[in-house]
């Protein structure tokens, strides 16, 4: 496996770099604060932005923590990728990075003003400082399930309602991480059942009943419903459409985490 660390100081804009770099190198696989990342997508790990302290963020995003590292270091193994990108705000924190994941000696070290303008930087840092924002090099889509409960990237959201917003090639995802986070956005469960009646009616045959329960948790939210449903229909057909498609409007149109949709036929019709 050839290693390759990417060095840039906090708010550098070595994340937002890290796409382009990547493609450039030919390497489909990025270690950054904490998640495991190849393609554009997170295959594993935890965010370092999830923690709720600056100090705790570090510990994540150095695999400080025995469980997540042993984690990250399964997927590496059963991945087996032939190059991998290392990002981190220091040398002391890639080779950190290395030590605990096992991984070989890197092979190159290129640092953020290697590849980025000295304006494209000074951006960079005045975003973070004044909005506190950070670029992780995933789609928002793929982000959900670590940051459930966060808002991600509402902009691209709301503007792409309506329609396949599937991730595109190089899509960045704006976070703001949890220590930093300035406010916070409150979505009714009025508005969820709302959506989720919307994607019944609009994708299958299936007919809300009763109260549709909207249950918060760690993972992600929880919806339950009661339907009805025609006879002779494909249920079982019907029920996953049901699902992906609830899953999909809630997600494309909140960026809350869906962790399940529990669906009951209690009557025919």
């Amino acid at each position: 496996m050839e290693v390759t660390l990417f060095i840039g100081g906090s708010g550098t804009g070595k994340s937002y770099q890290a796409m382009q770099l990547a493609k450039t190198l030919g390497i489909r696989y990025i270690i950054d604060d904490g998640l495991l990342i190849r393609d554009n997508r997170v295959l594993g790990g935890r965010s370092a932005k999830r923690e709720s302290s600056r100090m705790g963020a570090v510990r994540r995003a150095i695999f400080n923590d025995k469980e997540h590292c042993r984690q990250v270091r399964d997927l590496i193994e059963s991945e087996n990728p032939t190059k991998l990108l290392i990002l981190g705000t220091s040398e002391k924190m890639v080779h950190t990075i290395v030590q605990q994941l096992q991984l070989p000696s890197p092979a190159a070290t290129i640092w953020i003003d290697e590849v980025a303008e000295p304006s494209e930087i000074q951006l960079a840092r005045r975003i973070r400082m004044k909005e506190g924002k950070h670029i992780i090099p995933v789609p928002a889509f793929q982000l959900k399930k670590d940051f459930s409960g966060f808002f991600l990237n509402p902009l691209q959201v709301l503007k792409g309602f309506g329609k396949d917003t599937a991730g595109q090639e190089g899509e960045k995802s704006v976070v703001r991480p949890t220590f930093s986070y300035l406010g916070k956005y409150t979505i009714s469960d009025g508005v969820i059942r709302s959506l989720v009646h919307h994607a019944l009616h609009r994708h299958t045959q299936l007919i809300p009943m009763g109260t549709t329960f909207i249950h918060n948790t760690r993972n992600g939210l929880v919806v339950e419903l009661d339907v009805k449903a025609p006879f002779g229909i494909p249920v079982t057909r019907q029920l996953r459409l049901a699902q992906e498609r609830i899953g999909r409007e809630v997600e494309n149109m909140t960026a809350l985490h869906l962790a399940s949709v529990n669906i009951t036929i209690k009557k025919w019709v």
